[in-house]
């Protein structure tokens, strides 16, 4: 663990290096730092004199809500004092002023068999603080105006085979099978339009669904618009079969040879049909990253390999109205495509010039954080808890461009990112020189304060998922809960910030250690051993960052405990 002077700052030339020289590790942490020992200072410390412009007026350390108190049994009641309207209640509006806290604002927690609450060093439940919204508005209405512009949109394009079929054509099977296999590929059409407008990575668009919810329905889509293309085939096929009174194969074949752009079409499917079987998690997870990311680029040429085919052999594609929306909405895509993927990280990137200023290995042997310089970092429109893609351009890596979140809330000094060292790419990372350029894009996501709905909030993270939560802590009202997942005491990243921010910030933090069969782990996430943690969960603000087992798990956990879907934000690790 490193720290940085408060008072010192982040400057170029021979400044340049006296600050990040404090950062490098002692010896034997990273094999390509020299063997020197350094004063060991902590970045957090750098932040103290904005936190503090920010919050002059520190309100009273709270009481431990889980400390110990001997004399207090369960069915007491006590006094609960008048709150101060004016600010947020915090947890020490529900203690005597004589009660004190003997335990520290974090402590590694295992699980007790004579403890109600189920954990050991952790005191009774306190009432619940009465609920109250802050001033943040929701975004669930974005979310629902963005499904009903979908579906409008989907309406729009079958009824252009509604227009164009006159009363009484749809009198047999063969004409149902044609009629099937025009709408299934209308459908299939508008949801490859709206799969690439998903993939633009527009910056707008991020930010009114979020990149998660943009994920979830590019998966959705995705299986849809297979099917929907591989339905269109069949029925096609199919009522010209009937039509022609010949095979089906003889049909497909008769077909395929002799309709415009058709071999453009097949190579289209065939790209479609690859990609969603590669998106099948079992398959994901065995491929790397930049494979699978390479792959799935190829989506751009079923736009450019079926757009032909759609235009030439597209008998609802014409008309007074087909003739507007569909130039329209192709429009619409390629132009949020060329600013989302082009315009934006190119202006980006020339207005900040992002270069590496120093790499610093962590507490944990595989772990360590790359320090970002650049130009008008203040300007940067990035939140903590976002993250960015970044392609680091180095002789052997130039090629590729991973997502990592922030690990620390966005200054006008540095950027930070932290990153788990898990394969090949990861590793070379983690020797990189400072000077080397740095391709960046984003920031994405809506994993940040900014969309809480409660004043308070419960911050969960699963190993390298703190790199976002320690970010977010910076951010987060007083009384915010941080529970920190990890397999061992020396797995703990940011300890030392994550406690000195939970000083300045009146905040807890709890780390759950041990292996999944572990007692203390294994009852983590289930309702009694959550509530014992935190007793009003359901009216706080939940942020989960960790391995997909560990999101599923707890929040299956949260629904049982009737907390809102509203009141959850997730950032799991996938692709």
């Amino acid at each position: 663990m490193f720290q940085t002077s408060r008072d010192q700052r982040y400057a170029p030339g021979e400044e340049d290096a006296e600050f990040f020289a404090s950062l490098r590790p002692s010896s034997g942490e990273f094999p390509q730092y020299e063997e020197n020992q350094y004063e060991e200072k902590s970045p957090v410390e750098q932040h103290a004199r904005y936190e503090e412009s920010r919050h002059a007026a520190r309100m009273p350390e709270p009481i431990d809500p889980w400390s110990d108190d001997p004399d207090y049994r369960a069915g007491d009641v006590r006094e609960v004092p008048e709150i101060d309207d004016r600010r947020p209640p915090t947890w020490d509006s529900y203690l005597n002023d004589e009660d004190q806290d003997p335990y520290r604002r974090s402590d590694i927690l295992v699980e007790s068999q004579t403890d109600p609450t189920g954990w050991k060093a952790t005191g009774p439940a306190q009432p619940p603080i009465p609920d109250d919204r802050p001033p943040a508005e929701a975004v669930s209405g974005n979310r629902l105006l963005t499904v009903l512009l979908f579906f409008s949109g989907l309406a729009t394009s079958v009824s252009l085979w509604l227009f164009d079929t006159q009363a009484g054509t749809v009198n047999d099977t063969a004409s149902l099978m044609l009629a099937a296999g025009r709408i299934t590929g209308l459908v299939g059409g508008y949801l490859l339009f709206i799969q690439l407008l998903m993939m633009s990575r527009v910056s707008w668009l991020e930010e009114w669904v979020g990149a998660r919810d943009l994920l979830r329905w590019h998966r959705w889509l995705g299986t849809t618009l297979v099917v929907s293309v591989l339905a269109h085939i069949v029925f096609i096929a199919y009522g010209y079969a009937l039509t022609g009174e010949t095979g089906v194969v003889d049909q497909a074949w008769t077909i395929v040879t002799t309709f415009p752009d058709m071999l453009k079409a097949i190579a289209a499917t065939v790209i479609l049909v690859v990609i969603s079987l590669l998106s099948i998690r079992a398959a994901r997870a065995k491929l790397p990253y930049e494979l699978w990311h390479l792959i799935h680029l190829t989506g751009y040429l079923v736009l450019l390999l079926g757009y032909g085919h759609q235009v030439a052999a597209g008998a609802d594609l014409s008309g007074r109205f087909a003739s507007v929306f569909w130039p329209a909405l192709t429009a619409l895509v390629i132009s949020a495509l060329v600013w989302g993927r082009l315009v934006e990280p190119l202006w980006l990137n020339i207005r900040h010039k992002f270069e590496v200023a120093e790499v610093v290995a962590e507490g944990a042997t595989n772990t360590f954080s790359i320090y970002i310089d650049g130009k008008n970092l203040q300007k940067l429109p990035a939140q903590a808890g976002q993250f960015m893609r970044w392609r680091f351009l180095t002789r052997n890596g130039w090629w590729q461009s991973h997502p990592f979140s922030l690990s620390a809330a966005p200054n006008s000094e540095w950027l930070r990112l932290t990153v788990t060292a898990v394969g090949g790419h990861t590793q070379r990372l983690g020797q990189m020189k400072p000077g080397t350029p740095v391709w960046a894009e984003g920031p994405f996501g809506v994993f940040t304060a900014q969309r809480r709905t409660r004043r308070r909030a419960l911050l969960i993270a699963g190993g390298s998922g703190i790199a976002p939560i320690r970010a977010l802590l910076e951010d987060m009202p007083p009384d915010t809960i941080v529970i920190y997942r990890a397999s061992r005491p020396d797995e703990l990243v940011f300890r030392g910030e994550l406690e000195e921010l939970a000083e300045r910030r009146d905040a807890w933090v709890r780390y759950i250690v041990g292996s999944r069969t572990d007692p203390g782990p294994r009852r983590l996430f289930t309702p009694n051993g959550l509530l014992g943690l935190v007793p009003d969960v359901s009216r706080r603000d939940v942020y989960l960052c960790g391995p997909p087992g560990l999101v599923e798990a707890a929040v299956a956990t949260l629904r049982e405990l009737d907390v809102p879907d509203s009141q959850l934000h997730l950032d799991p690790f996938e692709f």
